[in-house]
């Protein structure tokens, strides 16, 4: 669309993304994700992991969470953004492992109490990949801050601003941590009831 609105022929805009899409295969490969995934899940995934939490009685969905939150940010910060996300662990493995953490004591759940304890999965790996990456230097993000800032007459080495980025991720750690330690004790002083 951009390249139309600016008045290029399409087939000189098709030619654009055929020449980027050939140059820059290994980005494709993410589309592989999804396709993969639904095959995993069709055969019996989040099932698995689902029975493997019921036959751990003494985890809860604090503790889980907060040790995948240290795994996501320490793998960040070493580059590894990709090792982890929404799609290939938090929808098919870890979520379903945190709602059988809850369901282990309680039973079946409420969908209000299912949504919440998936919510608070999400949200523990978007805080572990989004504090965790700035920690490490060629991540797009520290060199997209490089970049504004030297545009602005501002020049700073990216390992300063990865240095800097390591109390923001401690402190982010230790924030989201409380959080699902308060969700945890919430959800053990008032289980939820069962779905009628």
């Amino acid at each position: 669309a951009t390249g139309l609105a600016a008045g290029l022929p399409l087939l000189d805009v098709l030619a654009a993304f055929g020449k980027s899409f050939n140059e820059n295969r290994y980005v494709s490969v993410a589309l592989l994700v999804l396709p993969m995934v639904g095959v995993v899940e069709r055969a019996g995934l989040q099932e698995r992991a689902r029975a493997l939490m019921l036959r751990f009685k003494g985890v809860s969905v604090g503790p889980l969470l907060i040790a995948y939150m240290a795994f996501r940010q320490i793998t960040a910060a070493l580059g590894l953004t990709s090792i982890a996300g929404q799609t290939q662990s938090i929808r098919p493995i870890v979520a379903p492992m945190a709602e059988a953490t809850v369901e282990t004591p309680v039973g079946a759940l409420t969908d209000e109490t299912r949504y919440r304890v998936r919510a608070f999965a999400a949200a523990t790996d978007n805080v572990g990949v989004f504090f965790g990456e700035d920690v490490f230097v060629a991540i797009g993000s520290v060199l997209l801050m490089v970049g504004f800032l030297a545009s602005s007459g501002i020049t700073i080495d990216p390992i300063h601003l990865s240095i800097w980025a390591i109390p923001s991720a401690i402190a982010a750690f230790a924030i989201h941590s409380v959080r699902l330690l308060l969700f945890d004790r919430k959800l053990r002083r008032e289980p939820p009831a069962a779905p009628q």
